[in-house]
């Protein structure tokens, strides 16, 4: 039996629960991406490439998983791996990802040249260093050569900003990469850190957005990778 709604309660307004004409915005991490047993090759050949076998399986998994549910628009990372999940969520709704090039993962070495590894151009006792000092600080900052942690966090923030004006009360898919999740829900809930959790693969996460709020409802969700064929879980 159903009773007549209620009102939005204070809490109700303050993390937009049962609150009306609400926007949706789910974060999908992509599938893991095929890495080479070598990692030293040249930085350029780092920054793209393409989903290994286990993350076409993660991107199907994933893209099943909102087969049934509403979505009114998929965005996507112009890198390959983000792209094809989002695809393979864009399929079931017979949508095309609207891809945002401001939606790509941190660029890390990107003043390197491309044909140079970055081993070969900084060292290994400089590369050891500037790894233990992530394990540390959590902080884009730490790596020379780089995009910037305030030039990677508005670029983020600003594009998933104007996704949700452009679909205000709509359920939006955003495929990208973890980077991005951390940059856009470290920013709204206030963390020092750019890398605050890790998303798993295909991991979703939800942010409601309305009345000039933010609010994180779901984090690092991986219930569609649990199959009875095992888990999909990857990191």
């Amino acid at each position: 039996m159903t009773g007549t709604p209620r009102s939005p309660m204070i809490f109700d307004r303050a993390f937009l629960t049962d609150v009306e004409d609400v926007t949706q915005v789910v974060f999908v991490r992509h599938g893991e991406q095929y890495i080479p047993n070598e990692r030293r090759g040249p930085v350029g050949e780092m920054v793209d490439p393409r989903l290994s076998e286990r993350g076409e399986q993660q991107a199907r998994l994933v893209g099943e998983r909102f087969s049934t549910e509403k979505v009114d628009a998929v965005y996507a990372s112009p890198l390959r791996r983000a792209l094809e999940t989002g695809q393979q969520i864009a399929r079931h709704h017979r949508l095309e990802p609207i891809v945002l090039n401001d939606l790509r993962e941190v660029e890390v070495f990107r003043d390197i040249p491309s044909d140079q590894s970055a081993v070969d151009f900084m060292g290994v006792p400089l590369l050891l260093g500037i790894r233990e000092r992530m394990l540390r600080e959590k902080s884009w900052d730490v790596y020379p050569y780089s995009e910037s942690s305030f030039e990677f966090r508005r670029r983020t923030v600003n594009a998933v900003e104007a996704i949700i004006a452009e679909n205000e009360g709509k359920r939006v898919v955003v495929a990208c990469h973890g980077g991005v999740i951390n940059a856009y829900i470290g920013h709204i809930i206030g963390s020092p850190f750019d890398m605050f959790f890790r998303p798993a693969h295909t991991s979703v996460s939800v942010v409601a957005a309305g009345e000039g709020i933010r609010a994180l409802h779901v984090l690092n969700d991986t219930h569609h990778l649990r199959t009875p064929e095992g888990s999909f879980v990857s990191h």
